[in-house]
């Protein structure tokens, strides 16, 4: 078999602290230097069999958590959780008149307790992230598109937009820990929830 060994160095990345600060509840709080590692897999049918895995614990309140997206254009994507313990968070905003997202508007909002052997669909326009609740790491796999060339991403088909999810400091809610157990604190940032789903997890303060 002859293989093309030259994207081999753009199969690795992680996901830094610092990256990570502009999407904390508390973005001064002590965390470990790489909150997640992604690892992304060779084109197949223009879809990567990606890999993520992230560190266990918490950032002051917060469980560790990818920094999360929103897909634009004709793009969904599906998660397999192979080892762990977490909380899948989906949220659609509310558009304009001119079909264009509005930030700080949630039409519908969607926490996820997950565990291994899940599989959970993401729709196209769906912003999503996902938490590490459990003590060891979290480990997912997933068929998102993997671009190797320098391509800006907005030119291609379906492409992940995270300036939004910057603007905003993160999505609607946080996943906390509260007494040894998962809670949501509300994002302030975000004007409206038109739709939640929260399974059972307690808002707090």
């Amino acid at each position: 078999m002859n293989k093309d060994f030259k994207f081999v160095p753009k199969h690795y990345a992680a996901r830094t602290h610092e990256k990570m600060q502009e999407v904390l509840m508390d973005p001064t709080a002590t965390g470990p230097s790489i909150h997640y590692y992604m690892i992304r897999g060779n084109m197949k049918n223009n879809r990567g069999n990606n890999i993520t895995i992230w560190e266990p614990g918490i950032v002051g309140r917060e469980y560790i958590k990818t920094y999360g997206h929103y897909h634009i254009g004709n793009l969904d994507e599906t998660y397999k959780f192979i080892s762990g313990e977490g909380i899948a968070l989906l949220q659609k905003l509310a558009v304009d008149q001119n079909g264009n997202m509005i930030k700080d508007t949630v039409e519908e909002f969607k926490a996820i307790p997950v565990k291994v052997g899940d599989e959970l669909f993401i729709p196209t326009s769906s912003g999503h992230l996902v938490v590490n609740t459990g003590l060891d790491f979290l480990v997912t796999s997933d068929d998102s598109p993997v671009n190797f060339e320098e391509a800006n991403p907005a030119s291609l088909p379906g492409h992940a937009d995270y300036e939004m999810v910057k603007q905003m400091r993160g999505f609607a809610y946080y996943v906390v820990e509260n007494n040894g157990t998962p809670a949501l604190v509300k994002n302030k940032l975000y004007k409206e929830i038109r739709k939640s789903e929260l399974a059972s997890l307690p808002v707090i303060e």
